[in-house]
């Protein structure tokens, strides 16, 4: 049977839910209500994004299990491998998984991806670097970049 929780994030309020075979959402709200009390089928999943946003966490190990086509599943696997801290294009994703004709295709299974955060889908940018389409909306994705990849200042002595 599917839990559910809400956790605030410095993004908002964020929406898991999931069950003993693992993660099958999680979503951004611009609020809401945040939740007591965290079902244990949840709890590994929470505490890794409370870690990541205090950036003691680069990657996540906790059971997902997000729904979709198989394409769209093909396209989500592919985000997983963009290491943190880094980018890609649609493009570039699109050659990886063999046909460059797939690019609005592969767009929109990045658009579907049910598991904010934990499936990299803001770590996609468009060709010429600028930040393209967002579900959670541009200032997260830019929010997400810099929290990954902050520029250090460097010392002049």
């Amino acid at each position: 049977m599917s839990q559910e929780v809400y956790i605030q994030t410095p993004l908002g309020v964020a929406y898991l839910i999931g069950d003993e075979q693992g993660i099958s959402k999680i979503s951004i709200l611009k609020e809401g209500a945040v939740s007591k009390k965290i079902p244990p089928q949840l709890k590994e999943a929470v505490t890794q994004l409370q870690e990541y946003f205090a950036g003691k966490r680069t990657d996540f190990s906790f059971m997902m299990n997000p729904q979709g086509t198989d394409f769209q599943q093909k396209v989500w696997r592919a985000l997983l491998e963009i290491p943190f801290g880094k980018t890609t294009s649609y493009l570039e994703l699109s050659k990886k998984l063999g046909d460059v004709k797939a690019i609005r295709a592969v767009a929109s299974a990045n658009g579907k991806n049910p598991l904010w955060i934990v499936v990299p889908c803001h770590r996609v940018i468009g060709s010429d670097g600028s930040l393209t389409g967002y579900a959670g909306g541009l200032w997260r994705k830019q929010w997400l970049l810099e929290h990954e990849n902050p520029v250090k200042q460097q010392s002049l002595f």
